[in-house]
């Protein structure tokens, strides 16, 4: 159904790039604050939100797959659905100032072309994921390559979960590379269901979580030793030998090398490192609006795109008025934002912090004399929780350690599900 009401181009438009951990938190922001006559837009190239934080489980643990794609159609998390909401499913080929380009056109909401012209922009297209965990890698980078191009459906990620729990089922050897917490899931989880196997993890630094308290690394070594999982640190995978078949065929095993000279046999490589924001399409719109160094968009303390690196030389970072493009707003893993780590929680928080500076905008340039200011987003200390197999996990928050021992192996996706607008009563609500 066309809207015609909804194609002029003096319609007011705030567009979500993205709809993961940090873009669904600012698309209900806006969803509940826009002001009448405004029209909201999100996009995300997959069909239904990827829970990336269960997914290492499921891709070891059979029975829980469909619980890892949630669907959008609550995203707005609204009791009546207003028709100047829309979710597309569809891939940004491009952004610019003031329009967006995706991947199609969608006439039946009213977009004749692929082009959508906004007022204000959340960029929230998060980062690319390590070869073993990125359901869009092309099949010569991936550990398990999809039986046929992805595009994003739940149909398509069942199967490619499916294809890796097999292949990990059926290698002997397992050689993990990268001891960030996607590694350590990775091992311990395998090592837990097939104690049978070998299980190998390689980490190029001497310690395991460097930017975290240094107790965490002490629990992941004990619980490596516990399950007997070969742990090599300080150690750098030599890329050199590895081949594409070494990593997507456990029929055969492979031995690679470190830059130290060290050779591991396995039938099966995981690589868990390699993780990059999503910056390109900024970086064609404006290559100085991404740092150089980390490949990280700049942005204000408001969470605005900017070209300026003054932040990095100061603890109070660029102010709201300075930002080169004060409509766009950068969140997620995708942004410089002083420090925080690429996670989750930061996502939320930041995609609340743009979405309510977006509604203070719009107040401020509607209602003569009002000067609501800015939020300012400044990192709290880091946190994360890790697993250690399937019932046991180490977390830091607030600056404390500790461990719990109390853990399932779904790992309790429901509250996701929540958070994502879905009523989850039984098992069957989650195959949607």
């Amino acid at each position: 159904m066309t809207l015609p009401s909804l194609v002029s181009r003096q319609t007011k438009t705030v567009v979500v790039l993205g709809i993961s951990y940090g873009g669904k938190k600012a698309v209900q922001t806006l969803a509940h604050g826009l002001p009448s006559g405004w029209r909201l837009v999100v996009v995300d190239r997959n069909a239904h939100a990827h829970h990336v934080f269960v997914m290492p489980r499921y891709a070891v643990v059979p029975g829980h797959d469909h619980k890892a794609f949630i669907p959008y159609k609550n995203i707005f998390h609204l009791n009546q659905p207003k028709p100047e909401y829309i979710c597309l499913h569809a891939a940004v080929t491009s952004i610019r100032p003031d329009h967006v380009t995706l991947s199609r056109a969608f006439p039946e909401y009213g977009f004749p072309t692929p082009t959508i012209p906004f007022d204000y922009a959340i960029y929230a297209l998060g980062s690319h994921l390590p070869p073993s965990l990125d359901l869009w890698a092309s099949p010569s980078t991936n550990v398990v390559a999809p039986p046929a191009p992805y595009s994003g459906t739940k149909e398509e990620g069942l199967r490619w979960l499916q294809e890796k729990r097999n292949v990990i089922e059926k290698a002997s050897s397992v050689l993990v590379v990268g001891g960030g917490a996607l590694g350590i899931q990775f091992a311990t989880d395998i090592k837990s269901v097939y104690p049978e196997k070998q299980v190998t993890l390689v980490h190029s630094r001497a310690r395991l979580l460097p930017r975290f308290d240094e107790k965490m690394h002490e629990e992941v070594v004990a619980t490596c030793k516990e399950l007997e999982i070969e742990l090599i640190l300080g150690e750098r995978l030599d890329v050199s030998s590895i081949n594409n078949r070494s990593e997507s065929n456990a029929d055969v095993k492979k031995v690679v090398k470190t830059t130290t000279g060290r050779e591991i046999a396995a039938d099966l490589l995981l690589l868990c490192t390699g993780q990059a924001p999503n910056t390109e399409l900024l970086k064609e719109m404006d290559s100085s609006t991404v740092n150089k160094s980390n490949g990280l968009a700049r942005v204000t303390r408001s969470l605005q795109l900017t070209t300026s690196s003054q932040y990095l030389d100061s603890s109070s970072g660029v102010h709201p008025g300075d930002a080169a493009y004060p409509n766009i707003f950068v969140i997620g893993d995708a942004g410089d934002a002083f420090g925080a780590i690429a996670a989750g929680h930061n996502a939320n928080q930041q995609g609340e912090i743009a979405a309510t500076n977006i509604l203070r905008l719009i107040e401020n340039r509607t209602s003569p004399g009002s000067e609501e200011p800015l939020l300012e987003y400044s990192p709290g200390l880091p946190s994360i929780k890790v697993s250690l197999g399937l019932t046991k996990a180490v977390f830091q928050k607030n600056g404390k350690v500790g461990v719990l021992t109390d853990g399932v192996p779904e790992m309790n996706p429901r509250r996701m599900w929540r958070m994502f607008g879905m009523l989850v009563e039984n098992e069957e609500d989650m195959f949607l």
